[in-house]
């Protein structure tokens, strides 16, 4: 069994592996874009405040996104009831569900989003062996709101920094202002990059927990009412397996997100990546696995309305708003197709 833990463990990071490098693009496509780093350089950037996010752990830090995929999903006592083998298949089938969709819309060049794939993963899972019973309705209806209000919040705040940020500085030359931006902007991307890491990679650590208090540690009091602790070496292992790979990096949504979506400059880029980062900040403060991609989109469009609604290319931003929308459903499918086919080798084999 053990040796199924810690394979079930490496999948969990190579799922955050591939977050990382399908949102790569999140981070780094407003100051590619812009110019103002060469691909290379913004990559290895926006990896080293992936990383770095993980260190207000070391002082306290509550890890709450963790604790809303470990336990607001899906009833954790109904699923361990289950024995250490629904454990294993459940969250095989659903991380499998989600690596596929991740893996499809980065094909296919669209910016969906990890967090819901994964959190479609596990409703999908779920559904097969426990039933609609096992779910936590306000948990799931929290996340899906936020693929409306999460883009709506970042447009909104990166519109408004926009325009505050040209009336800050409408006296002075379009030289002086793009010089500026362009330093202003290594501080920016380096924001939205740190909530990246802090957003995205506490989802894995909530799955990884799932997986370690539902086997080998399950005689330990974990998932009681307020308290999910979370182990360092956990931690300190999904942030690396994030920055490695944004390190890696998904250029084919680079070119949607920074080109196709509107034309930014210097002073865009910083308004949408900050306004998109603290977005995403204050979210998981709440506990709230929003979609960084969602964020960082609706920021963009906020940013390039201020030019006037001409100026966002709004039959890609359809393109993305259906990515979106099908991702939780299509990633439940996929991890429903998945346990059910485990399930039954499982049986055949005579094992669990």
């Amino acid at each position: 069994m053990l040796i199924l833990v810690v394979l079930l463990v490496l999948v969990a990071l190579a799922f955050d592996f591939i977050n990382g490098f399908h949102d790569a693009a999140n981070s780094i496509a407003t100051v590619v874009s812009t110019r103002v780093l060469s691909p290379l350089v913004a990559v290895a950037w926006a990896a080293f405040f992936n990383f770095i996010s993980a260190m207000p752990v070391l002082w306290g830090a509550e890890l709450k996104v963790a604790a809303t995929m470990g336990k607001g999903i899906v009833h954790f006592e109904q699923l361990k009831a289950g024995g250490i083998s629904l454990v294993l298949m459940v969250v095989f089938a659903a991380l499998m569900g989600a690596i596929v969709w991740n893996l499809l819309t980065w094909w296919w060049g669209l910016p969906s989003s990890s967090s819901h794939a994964l959190a479609g993963g596990m409703i999908g899972a779920s559904l097969p062996p426990l039933g609609f019973a096992g779910l936590i309705p306000s948990g799931i209806l929290k996340i899906a709101a936020f693929i409306v209000l999460s883009p709506l919040i970042g447009m909104v705040l990166g519109s408004l920094m926009m325009v505050a940020t040209a009336w800050v500085v409408r006296k002075n030359t379009p030289a002086r202002v793009d010089r500026w931006f362009r330093r202003l902007q290594l501080v920016s991307a380096a924001i939205f990059s740190y909530s990246h890491g802090t957003n995205d990679a506490q989802k894995v650590m909530g799955i990884i927990s799932v997986i370690l208090y539902g086997t080998i540690w399950a005689d330990r009091a974990a998932m009681t009412p307020g308290h999910f602790p979370v182990p360092f070496w956990v931690v300190l292992s999904c942030h690396a397996a994030i920055g490695l790979g944004t390190m890696f990096g998904g250029w084919r949504i680079v070119r949607t997100m920074g080109h196709n979506l509107t034309k930014l400059q210097p002073i865009g880029g910083f308004c949408a990546e900050t306004g998109g980062g603290v977005t995403i900040l204050a979210l998981a403060h709440l506990g709230i696995p929003v979609s960084t991609t969602h964020t960082i989109t609706g920021a963009i469009v906020g940013v390039g309305s201020t030019k006037g609604t001409r100026a966002v290319r709004w039959g890609v931003a359809g393109r993305i708003i259906w990515a979106w929308v099908f991702t939780i459903p299509a990633a439940a499918l996929v991890a429903s197709a998945i346990f059910l086919v485990t399930r039954a080798i499982v049986s055949v084999l005579g094992v669990g």
